[in-house]
């Protein structure tokens, strides 16, 4: 696997603001199985019945133009692992417009698998010159949590610079006592509330703490749940609607 060099995007909804009443965050870590038949037809099902304004995955796998199933998408992803065919990474996708894209690596590599873990961080403007900023990681496991520590350190500093709404998603990894508490301040620091899921018990967890999370700040959450899909991923989805 190849150190990624860029960050693939393709832009369709320029001119087009995050509008109406309200914003449908639907995050799902997706095993590397966004090339599957199965997917396909899932994000298909699950966008009808949640509308979806941004899509937030982890673990997606593309080609690096982009898939079909992307096609009527706006979206940016961030790799962590490239080859001249396929890249593995996490992707934001939305019918809007994205105003800033930035990419980061994590500088430690995950010690199983010796690679890095990616995040994106993506601005969108919204009604009365605001701009939402959404957070799309996948944590960096299998190293000591001082390492955990330090990465996430990274994320909070470009949080901190950040005035309006905010919307933070993706797997966390917080299966360890150290890391549980790291978030928890986190939040605090940041501002940021965790919307809370109807049906948690459908989140995936590791020694029964939950992984994925939908934080947010500036905005009121409407609901949340968590959707049973056990056919894809061993993640399932995770939803969240807020009121603009």
């Amino acid at each position: 696997m190849l150190r990624p060099r860029a960050t693939p995007s393709r832009l369709l909804h320029q001119h087009q603001p995050l509008a109406g009443e309200d914003i449908g965050v639907l995050c799902w870590n997706a095993q590397k199985l966004t090339q599957d038949a199965r997917f396909h037809q899932s994000i298909t099902d699950l966008t009808l019945l949640y509308p979806t304004s941004l899509l937030l995955l982890q673990e997606a796998r593309l080609a690096p133009l982009g898939e079909s199933w992307l096609e009527s998408w706006s979206w940016a992803a961030a790799p962590n692992m490239q080859t001249r065919k396929q890249m593995f990474g996490v992707l934001t996708a939305g019918r809007c417009a994205f105003e800033d894209i930035q990419p980061l690596l994590t500088q430690s590599r995950e010690l199983r698998f010796a690679t890095h873990k990616s995040l994106i961080l993506t601005r969108h403007p919204l009604p009365e010159d605001e701009t939402l900023l959404v957070v799309n990681m996948h944590a960096i496991n299998f190293v000591h949590a001082g390492l955990f520590l330090k990465e996430m350190e990274q994320v909070r500093i470009e949080l901190l610079h950040h005035t309006g709404p905010l919307i933070v998603a993706g797997d966390f990894n917080a299966w360890s006592r150290q890391r549980r508490l790291y978030l928890r301040r986190f939040c605090r620091a940041t501002g940021l509330r965790q919307a809370v899921m109807d049906n948690a018990h459908y989140v995936k967890t590791y020694l029964h703490q939950p992984l994925d999370f939908i934080f947010y700040r500036d905005l009121k959450l409407r609901s949340a749940t968590a959707i049973d899909l056990p056919t894809v991923s061993d993640h399932n989805p995770i939803y969240a609607r807020f009121l603009l």
